[in-house]
């Protein structure tokens, strides 16, 4: 089988990452596999394994270049002639559906990721893309949820229900696995002792991030636990990062938050917390930093957003979004489960690894693609795997 993902970068992000992990999994089964990407030049670590993958560039130099890539996308599609074009996220799969030569008998298959996007918190170009994902939709063979939540989503978006499949997100819990030297290591280089308790946030600053409503739960939180760290991990826009800098200094946590911008060792990261969090408002489906960090051992506090409660399950605590007093009150609850149950976090990694493993996730892909090419209607697939 050919399959040719198409997504905009490799650089950080959970599409990204999945987008690797099922490309390389694929790859290892005997498929011949591509991915094509409009940008290069930050690729995450998993990108730069060994692996038969080619990474085919289109060459965008900035937002407004699209003659010269659509072309090159266009001839792309033409001379590869794939069996499967599994394209991600609202542009691509929007432009995948406007390109696709007319005589390619290739499958296009949609890739959601986000549920409950709040439109108005960007700009009118990614609203208009968003909107477009939907009405082009109708000429996909398939789509792809990574959760059930959205795959609600998108029906409620105007998505054809009958033609929704559901594969969640697979953890590699090879790579992220419990590692405790690294986690101190990774403390020491930040500058946080190991009698400290660290509540850390793994996420790119964007708006439906929330990291505000964290800011705000880190002050409660300090209050009550001097020997409370804070970390967030992840960079974004100049301006927000420094709205957000700005917020955390009236909120008096110079001395209690470290801003880690993006981090070349994730697993690292991870085992440096004894809780991560997810305080997201909006956009989630199956966020890829609650199963990494259960993969590493580490419990997490989420918000109610996507797939988070049934990821997180009995194991850790669901609170609603934009609630900073309950973010901190679950942090409180969970610490105290850390020092009452010393089996949490092995229970907390043996979950994730029996209920998201990456094989089950290569497995449904794999099915999909194969019933596709078999000609199998779209709406059969969607049920068996709805």
């Amino acid at each position: 089988m050919k399959v040719l993902f198409f997504i905009r970068s490799l650089d950080v992000g959970g599409s990204q990452r999945q987008v690797v992990i099922l490309a390389d999994a694929l790859a290892r089964r005997g498929h011949e596999v591509a991915v094509a990407v409009f940008y290069t030049g930050a690729e995450i670590d998993v990108a730069r394994r060994q692996t038969t993958v080619r990474v085919m560039p289109l060459r965008k130099s900035g937002r407004w270049d699209t003659i010269g890539p659509l072309s090159r996308l266009r001839e792309l599609l033409r001379t590869e002639q794939p069996d499967v074009v599994y394209a991600f996220q609202p542009t691509q799969t929007a432009l995948a559906a406007l390109l696709r030569p007319w005589r390619l008998r290739a499958r296009l298959v949609f890739g959601v990721r986000a549920s409950n996007m709040q439109t108005d918190r960007y700009d009118a170009l990614s609203a208009l893309t968003y909107r477009l994902e939907v009405w082009l939709s109708g000429r996909a063979d398939l789509v792809i949820a990574n959760a059930r939540a959205v795959r609600a989503d998108a029906i409620t978006r105007g998505m054809p229900a009958e033609r929704i499949a559901v594969v969640p997100n697979g953890i590699d819990s090879e790579t992220m696995r419990p590692d405790p030297p690294a986690g101190r290591a990774r403390r020491r280089a930040w500058g946080i002792p190991d009698a400290a308790f660290v509540v850390g946030c793994v996420a790119r600053l964007d708006p439906m991030k929330d990291h505000a409503t964290f800011l705000r739960a880190a002050a409660m939180f300090a209050r009550d636990h001097t020997d409370a760290r804070f970390v967030c991990a992840g960079d974004g826009p100049s301006r927000y990062r420094d709205e957000l800098e700005a917020l955390a200094r009236s909120l008096g946590l110079e001395n209690r938050l470290l801003w880690a911008g993006e981090v070349d060792n994730v697993r690292a990261a991870y085992n440096a917390f004894d809780i991560a969090t997810l305080s997201s408002a909006f956009g989630e489906g199956f966020p890829n930093v609650v199963g990494e960090a259960m993969a590493c051992g580490i419990p997490v506090v989420g918000t109610d957003i996507g797939d988070v409660r049934p990821i997180v399950g009995e194991l850790g605590e669901v609170v609603p979004p934009r609630q900073p007093e309950l973010l901190s009150a679950a942090w409180a609850r969970l610490r105290q489960r850390l020092a009452q149950e010393a089996g949490l976090r092995e229970a907390v990694r043996n979950f994730v690894v029996a209920c998201y493993s990456v094989d089950a996730m290569v497995d449904r892909t794999e099915e999909i693609f194969t019933q596709l090419m078999a000609d199998r209607p779209a709406d059969d697939i969607a049920r068996q795997f709805a």
